[in-house]
């Protein structure tokens, strides 16, 4: 199962270091490219710092928030602009940048756009920031294989794709204000000069297979966010949610749940002989008990207290 790794992204000076970052636990910083000249841009002095710490530089070209709209001449100057800046910065060939979509886009109109990044860096190499929607839609087009989502414009919403996740909330690093951002893939288009990561392969897995583990997903997302209500406000707030309902249908759910680990832990097994699937039941049980927000739940009336 795939780490995962705590990163941030910041973009103005002062920046917290490549010393601080690593202190702070941090594997990997975002950075941009752009046509500001306040340093924005990451530079190759930068970078440098970053990999002496042993800090992984990911590269996302932004300039204004909906640049995305302004279509395909804007996608293929903006592509050929942040390719000359990543490789002055020391980024190797081949690694991808992502294209900030720092607005709530309707997807479809960011489509141009796109096409003309991928014109000039191709597809392979084009990574896309943004809220769920945008996400989703241009994955599903194929006009980018790497996307870093944003909890904004989200609704809640993570796809499962996504090689970086921005959640809400900072974290301060040697005095500078940092965005928080994880990593949920082994390679998410992270680098050092001169270096090109060499992260463990996934498994292939047949369309069965892939089904099996999307059906577990389905299983899982009731559980995300729960709430509870209790008497006083379900008459302030019929719509708020009931946990004691949440908990009566879990039971039939987590059934359900274990049923497709052991279909899928077999399939992985058949595929792979030499997989320890005592070990892999082990681990994808601890993920659900990790996703699973416990919740203490205060009831009247008649209803048993779980």
């Amino acid at each position: 199962m795939t780490d995962i790794l705590d990163g941030v992204d910041y973009p103005w000076p002062p920046y917290p270091g490549g010393a601080a970052l690593k202190a702070a636990g941090k594997a990997f910083a975002c950075r941009y490219l752009s046509h500001d000249t306040r340093g924005k841009n990451l530079s190759r002095a930068e970078a440098d710092d970053l990999a002496a710490h042993g800090v992984w530089a990911v590269l996302v070209w932004e300039t204004t928030a909906n640049r995305a709209g302004a279509g395909r001449a804007a996608g293929v100057a903006d592509a050929k602009t942040a390719e000359a800046q990543a490789a002055a910065a020391g980024m190797p060939s081949g690694r991808p940048i992502y294209f900030a979509v720092d607005y709530d886009a309707v997807p479809a109109t960011v489509d141009a756009y796109f096409q003309g990044v991928a014109s000039v860096i191709s597809v392979a190499r084009t990574g896309v920031y943004g809220g769920y929607r945008v996400v989703k839609h241009l994955l599903d087009a194929g006009l980018a294989k790497w996307a870093w989502q944003t909890t904004a414009w989200s609704g809640g919403q993570w796809d499962l794709r996504t090689n970086l996740r921005q959640p809400l909330g900072t974290v301060h690093i040697n005095g500078v204000a940092c965005d928080i951002d994880t990593a949920q893939t082994p390679d998410y288009g992270q680098w050092m000069p001169g270096i090109t990561p060499t992260p463990p392969q996934e498994i292939d897995m047949t369309p069965d297979q892939a089904k099996q583990l999307a059906d577990l997903h389905a299983l899982l997302v009731p559980f995300a966010g729960w709430g509870y209500r209790n008497a006083d406000q379900v008459k302030k707030d019929p719509k708020t949610p009931d946990a004691y309902g949440y908990l009566v249908t879990a039971a039939t759910q987590i059934t359900a749940l274990n049923a497709t680990v052991a279909a899928l832990t077999k399939a992985v097994g058949n595929l792979h002989p030499g997989v320890d699937t005592a070990t892999l039941v082990t681990a994808v049980q601890q993920a659900i008990a990790d996703a699973v927000v416990h919740v203490s739940v205060n009831v009247t009336g008649n209803q048993p207290t779980p």
